[in-house]
């Protein structure tokens, strides 16, 4: 018998070595210059019509904004002029984040008109508190008047951000910085508040990318997707007059290549536009699907209980009229939401709870932190339930319960004498509270608390009706947490 032939084994290919960190890098670097991308960028003859027709067009309708200045001479423009554009570049760039022009331009000139260099805004804080503890001169200093004049922009981390910037540009004596890399390191600008400065203020050719080129790229190239913005942003920004390219881009996104309601018929770069190419070729293509719309994260719900203390006759002795009262105010912690601002006195509650749990939370969170006990030390005079209300931040959707609550009896060393870890807090009068900087949700609720008792006013003598009140709310005296 002829030998069995064995089968021929398969040979099979060595397994590829490990690619190095390093390797990897190099190739991913290699691959972003595929033609695919290529294909993705503009080309120079549509780059060219492109920057020309938007720089036109932003010349002839640009919004006169009290922020937008003609775009520099570099060789007429001293660097004083430089620093005061880029400082008023800055500010409002930093004010119109996450909010709507016509709000800011109030708020940018009453800024501008108090503290019109970067100068006087690192200064401010030494000026009204020069006998201030030096450690505690910036936190007291941005509550007292930042705040009062940020109040109602929200976000008000923004304005912390411009003192620290502010206090360390000055600090380091080196003048304001003027490039990207440089302006990186200020406290609180990123990528696109940096490009917006360096190229306004000082004619540096980089991109500026925010939610309105993004829109204005995606339409122009078709991209359904995110687009590789920054390469096709960097590619249009004009050399000559890099400021002006990127407010016109961002000017057209707010104005005419609207989200929702585009009008096409007024865009100076729709020959250049492959959504509103396609659209007219086929009517069921939109230019309102460029970009895909992003599925916007789910806001949170979450519940509070406030609580306006009110403390009759707790005025200091030497003042002749004791009629008035003060309110009890809290300041908010130093990190999170609405970080460092003040506020009444409020307890978060998980879930939504009736009145009777409310008021058993809030007169805990009244006897630990300042020790107001009904049986101890104080009288109560009025117990409201005021209302409620549902507050929109950006994430989270927040309904706060409103109370008043007035007391009598207090002795006004009752407070100095609490323990040094308890909240910050203070006592102002109405005349105080109406002058501070208060977010817009604490004048909501301040506003509750005065229509309320205007409308009790209204309805008979406030006498009569604090007596009627303080027999009502008897049964709420022992209610307060032992």
């Amino acid at each position: 018998m002829p030998p069995t032939k064995r089968p021929k084994r398969k040979r099979t290919a060595a397994a590829p070595p490990k690619k190095s960190k390093q390797l990897i890098k190099e190739e991913e670097e290699e691959e972003e210059a595929t033609p695919e991308d290529i294909e993705d960028l503009f080309s120079d003859n549509d780059t060219q019509k492109i920057r020309a027709s938007l720089l036109d067009w932003y010349d002839h309708n640009r919004r006169d904004l009290p922020w937008r200045m003609a775009a520099p001479d570099p060789l007429e423009e001293n660097g004083e002029e430089k620093e005061k554009r880029a400082y008023g570049v800055w500010v409002s760039e930093v004010m119109l984040q996450q909010t709507r022009v016509q709000t800011v331009i109030d708020y940018y000139n009453r800024w501008m008109l108090k503290w019109p260099t970067l100068q006087h805004l690192a200064q401010a804080s030494l000026e009204v508190f020069l006998n201030t503890n030096p450690m505690s001169v910036l936190d007291v200093w941005f509550r007292l008047e930042v705040n009062e004049m940020w109040a109602g922009l929200g976000y008000y981390r923004r304005a912390r951000f411009l003192l620290e910037g502010a206090k360390k540009i000055i600090a380091e004596g080196e003048g304001f910085p003027n490039t990207v890399s440089s302006l990186r390191k200020v406290p609180g600008i990123g990528d696109y508040t940096a490009g917006a400065i360096a190229s306004i203020a000082f004619n540096e050719v980089v991109p500026v990318v925010d939610g309105n080129v993004v829109r204005v790229l995606a339409r122009l190239k078709a991209i359904s997707a995110n687009p590789k913005d920054r390469k096709l942003a960097a590619q249009l920004v004009d050399p000559c007059r890099p400021g002006d390219l990127n407010q016109s881009l961002m000017e057209l996104g707010a104005t005419v290549c609207t989200p929702s309601t585009p009008n096409c018929s007024s865009c100076p770069v729709s020959s250049q536009c492959s959504a509103f190419s396609i659209s007219k070729k086929d009517e069921s293509v939109l230019v309102t699907h460029y970009p895909t719309k992003v599925e916007k994260v789910k806001q949170r719900h979450e519940f509070s209980a406030v609580c306006v203390v009110e403390i009759l006759g707790r005025r200091d002795p030497s003042v002749k009229d004791q009629s008035g009262s003060e309110f009890l105010l809290v300041r908010r912690p130093d990190e999170g939401l609405l970080a460092g601002l003040w506020e009444f006195p409020s307890v978060m509650l998980e879930k939504d709870v009736d009145l009777t749990i409310r008021r058993k939370k809030t007169d805990h969170f009244l006897k630990k932190e300042f020790r107001l006990d009904p049986q101890r030390n104080c009288t109560v005079v009025l117990r409201e339930d005021i209302g409620e209300f549902v507050h929109i931040f950006s994430h989270i959707r927040l309904k706060v319960y409103v109370e008043l609550l007035v007391f009598k009896g207090v002795a006004r060393d009752l407070f100095s004498k609490l323990e040094q870890e308890t909240i910050p807090w203070k006592c102002v009068d109405s005349n105080a509270l109406s002058t501070l900087g208060l977010t817009s949700g604490v004048r909501k609720v301040y506003t509750m608390v005065q229509n309320f008792k205007q409308n009790a006013m209204s309805t008979g003598s406030p006498r009569k009706q604090l007596k009627s009140k303080r027999q009502r709310s008897s049964s709420t005296r022992s209610s307060i947490v032992n």
